[in-house]
């Protein structure tokens, strides 16, 4: 049994289950629409669409890097933890990671743990946040 403030990483835990597509679509609406708030602050997003998809990819550097979750994922109750040993992806990864998932394809590309492209590459999974 594992400690539920300590639980098993997620690739050495066979109970694992991955969060639906739709809290991550969620949580990717809410960080988009976001995105497209903050840019509008340097640039046109609907001219300049290089905009949004930067602060995107630098949005997911500071949060997943720093905290494991972006907005979005903590309005949905996820977050992005290493596959490995279940902590904090680092903000290299989690740029990596994030820009990665701005050229979209990676993210369709998903396994068994609905790991996408993006998550394999950089070691990374989605799981449901703990309850606080």
């Amino acid at each position: 049994m594992t400690n539920p403030q300590h639980p098993a990483p997620p690739a050495t835990d066979s109970t694992f289950t991955p969060p639906s597509i739709g809290r991550r679509f969620g949580a990717l609406v809410v960080d988009w629409v976001l995105c497209l708030l903050v840019s509008n602050f340097f640039a046109d997003p609907v001219r300049d669409g290089w905009a949004p998809v930067l602060v995107l990819v630098l949005e997911y550097g500071f949060f997943l890097g720093l905290f494991a979750q972006t907005p979005g994922m903590y309005v949905t109750r996820i977050r992005c933890v290493a596959w490995s040993d279940g902590g904090r992806i680092g903000v290299i990864r989690a740029l990596l990671r994030g820009a990665l998932l701005a050229l979209v394809v990676p993210a369709l590309i998903m396994d068994e743990h609905r790991r996408g492209l993006h998550d394999r590459l950089t070691g990374s999974v989605v799981t449901s946040a703990p309850r606080r």
